[in-house]
């Protein structure tokens, strides 16, 4: 079964690397062969989860790169197939001749075969390698038309922002070398010796929130809906924001070691699905309304792993998948045929088009978490857990439900709103209308329809089943009293929101405060002022330092270096060289001197002879 495990694993990277290398002389081709690929990753997805196979290479000495695929990621590996499957069959609808769709479907197979590589590894150097193949595709899928500098400029915000999260997770890596972690095992982390242990966790807790958009990160989700709609259907809402989540549902035994990670990470995610979801209530901007909803959902399945609810954080997750790829994919469809995306614009939307508006309708209903819908019962499983930790909790999650009805019920209620086309001038009924393509309908019912009917996954058999599949089989389920509380509030704040809506008036609070809800917190501009201007300061700093003092240094060592060769010529020149000269002249000098009496006369060396021996005659008689 281990050929499986390899085929699921490579298929998607090999087939998502040929088209991206391809590009645009793949042609037509490009999206039958995504699509053929993806639809041969969901069999071979199925087929790993029913045969539950592994895989082990050696990568360093003691460590290997491994694969599995057990209950968590059984359900992980299905569901990221897919709604990679659904969102590609959707796009083969949306791109035309003349985009890059080469580029655009290899990028999105790397991306989905990266993400099933994350959920399927067992030790760190895989998870790391695909982590940072995940963070790469993304950048270059949300910023896919370049040619637009906003998008671009959208793009290095989400992946700068990710990127700096995710150095907790190499932070985790080292603190596990150094805390003698066998293998680099993802189940062994929570051996890890002290302080060691608390560094992975406070690495892998940085890495998984700001993965998911979790506050503080939760500002780049907001930038990233510059890119595409399929983009937007496959990375947040399957993907990419669920791999934080899903990496913290892994490790939750690693948070249930440390006293301090498990409250922390409840808290995060309770405060996000409370705080985004109010943001998400005052958004103008369809994609931005369900960016913001994206991070408030993530935060109910990033409380249940602080709570310890394995199995209702992953029914939240799998049902989250359908209802939010179903949505972006519509918002897609709306700006391919109405060329909008803003609320006010979109009055009547769904009466246009009524397939795709019943299937928005369905979707956003879900999202509103009503009975008895897949939302509303996964959500109780989440809320169970978050009770039996903290009651606070259980408080703060119950009132995030209530919002995400509010702000699901506003877009609802605009798109189903009836026309009227003489008082705004703006209305859908007032765009241009082509043709949709069946090949972006189908997905999107298919979508709906699943968002719909995986509440079962929160009924008792199934939710069993799946307890037991996680490897949670002791985990709380919800009382019949907060059944009945949490669908008596949701059900009260939907309809409240509902009759607000028709009075067609602002919420009743200050401008200013939706101003800055609108501008998600201006939390971009608190990290540009808290971390980017510090960080580019000191890099200039830095930079200064290196120029003036480091540079400057070098720069002096060789300028004494010139002086002292220059004063060394100068010595050698005009004296080791002088010297040489002048002993050169002087035996020259001593040779003409000697050369003179070389005559040639016989006579005259006689006459040398007498002479010199009468000079050492003389000098003999004067020593003695």
């Amino acid at each position: 079964m281990s050929a499986v495990l390899w085929a699921l694993l490579a298929l998607p990277l090999a087939c998502g690397a040929t088209l991206a290398l391809a590009g645009r002389t793949a042609g037509r081709w490009a999206a039958p062969a995504g699509v053929a690929a993806a639809v041969a990753t969901l069999g071979l997805a199925v087929t790993a989860a029913l045969g539950r196979p592994a895989l082990s290479v050696p990568l360093f000495t003691g460590i290997d790169a491994g694969a599995r695929v057990d209950g968590l990621s059984a359900v992980m590996v299905v569901t990221v197939a897919a709604v990679t499957c659904a969102v590609l069959v959707f796009s083969a609808g949306e791109f035309g001749a003349r985009d890059n769709r080469g580029r655009f479907f290899g990028l999105m197979l790397l991306f989905a075969g990266a993400m099933l590589v994350t959920v399927t590894a067992t030790t760190l150097p895989p998870l790391l390698m695909a982590w940072e193949v995940m963070g790469a595709t993304s950048w270059a899928l949300i910023g896919f038309q370049w040619h637009e500098r906003e998008r671009v400029a959208a793009a290095d915000v989400a992946f700068l922002t990710t990127r700096t999260a995710d150095l907790g997770l190499y932070l985790a890596a080292g603190a596990a070398v150094a805390g003698g972690v066998g293998g680099l095992r993802l189940d062994a982390l929570d051996s890890a010796s002290s302080p060691w242990l608390h560094v992975i966790t406070g690495g892998v807790v940085a890495s998984a929130l700001g993965k998911s958009a979790q506050l503080p990160f939760s500002f780049w989700l907001s930038r990233a809906m510059e890119g595409p709609s399929p983009v937007s259907a496959l990375l947040h809402s399957a993907a990419m924001v669920a791999a934080g989540a899903y990496l913290l549902l892994r490790l939750e035994p690693l948070l249930t070691v440390t006293d301090w990670a498990g409250p922390l990470v409840a808290w995060a995610g309770a405060a996000t699905a409370l705080v985004l979801g109010a943001v998400a209530v005052f958004q103008a901007d369809l994609k931005q309304l369900l960016a913001a909803s994206t991070a408030a959902q993530i935060g109910f399945m990033v409380l249940a792993a602080g709570a310890g609810g394995v199995a209702g954080g992953t029914a939240q997750l799998v049902a989250h998948a359908a209802v939010k790829s179903g949505l972006f994919l519509v918002t897609g469809v709306w700006l391919t045929t109405l060329g909008t995306r803003r609320l006010s614009e979109l009055r009547g939307a769904a009466r246009t088009r009524p397939t795709v508006g019943a299937a928005f309708t369905v979707a956003g209903l879900t999202l509103a978490g009503l009975p008895p819908l897949s939302l509303w019962a996964t959500k109780d499983e989440v809320l169970a857990a978050a009770y039996e930790r903290d009651p606070a909790l259980y408080a703060v999650g119950l009132a995030a439900a209530a919002v995400a009805a509010v702000y699901s019920v506003r877009a609802v209620h605009q798109v189903l709103a009836p026309m009227d086309v003489r008082r705004s001038g703006t209305g859908a009924a007032a765009q241009v209308r082509p043709r949709v393509p069946v090949l972006m309908v189908a997905p999107v019912v298919v979508l709906a329809s699943a968002a719909a009917t995986l509440g079962v996954l929160a009924l008792s058999g199934p939710a069993a089943w799946l307890r037991e599949l996680v490897g949670a089989p002791g985990e709380p389920t919800p009382h019949a009293w907060e059944l009945v509380l949490s669908a008596v509030v949701v059900v009260a704040a939907f309809a409240l929101g509902w009759w607000w809506s028709a009075r067609e008036r602002p919420a009743p609070v200050p401008s200013r405060v939706r101003a800055w809800a609108g501008d998600w917190l201006g939390l971009e501009a608190v990290a540009r002022r808290l971390v980017v201007r510090p960080v580019t300061t000191l890099a200039r700093a830095l930079a200064s330092f290196d120029d003036r003092v480091v540079d400057g240094a070098v720069r002096a060592v060789g300028r004494g270096g010139l002086t002292l060769a220059r004063a060394a010529r100068r010595v050698d020149d005009g004296g080791v060289d002088a010297g040489v000269r002048a002993v050169g002249r002087g035996a020259r000098r001593l040779g003409g001197w000697a050369r003179r009496p070389q005559t040639g006369l016989l006579h005259q060396y006689y006459a040398q002879a007498a002479v010199g021996f009468a000079v050492l005659t003389l000098i003999v008689l004067l020593v003695r």
